[in-house]
């Protein structure tokens, strides 16, 4: 009579599916970022650009066009972003009294404390996204995101002084 075990098999990783072009692994991948932004946006009735621009606040004081480029609106577009987070006591407006023209945006301590609490949860959200990579993967992965996001901004803001 032959034993039967009942324990169950070792659960193997499974196989990636077929291999992305670099146009296609990258859009997947900011697909995958995006999904999980938006679902702790979601989690607090915000959109994924009020995500961003809380995101954005954490620690500066943009102008208004400021924001727009970095978010890539026109100027109406951050008008009403602005208006709306402004009415959930988020953000508030200010005019520095050297430049009267300048509009710039800043968090209140309502949107300080919600810009805080977001940062905890996209880095747990996006965290589970590397989470079958080793140390040494994530670091790389780190160091190549990272490169791609300075070259991007240099192109985008030639304007800015970078440091090398």
């Amino acid at each position: 009579m032959a034993i039967v075990s009942k324990a169950r098999p070792a659960r193997r990783r499974e196989e990636p599916g077929p291999a992305l072009t670099l146009p296609d692994g990258l859009a997947q991948l900011s697909f995958a970022v995006q999904s999980a932004i938006g679902r702790v946006a979601a989690l607090h009735d915000l959109s994924l650009v009020q995500l961003r621009l809380l995101g954005i606040l954490r620690d500066r004081e943009p102008a208004m066009l400021a924001v727009a480029t970095v978010l890539n609106l026109d100027k109406s577009s951050v008008t009403g972003l602005v208006d709306r987070a402004e009415r959930r006591g988020l953000v508030r407006r200010a005019t520095p009294p050297e430049d009267l023209r300048t509009v710039r945006v800043a968090l209140t301590p309502r949107g300080r404390q919600l810009a805080q609490k977001l940062t905890k949860q996209v880095a747990r959200e996006l965290s589970r996204l590397v989470a079958g990579l080793s140390e040494r993967d994530r670091r790389t992965l780190l160091a190549l995101a990272s490169q791609i996001v300075v070259d991007d901004a240099r192109r985008r803001f030639p304007e800015i002084p970078w440091r090398s």
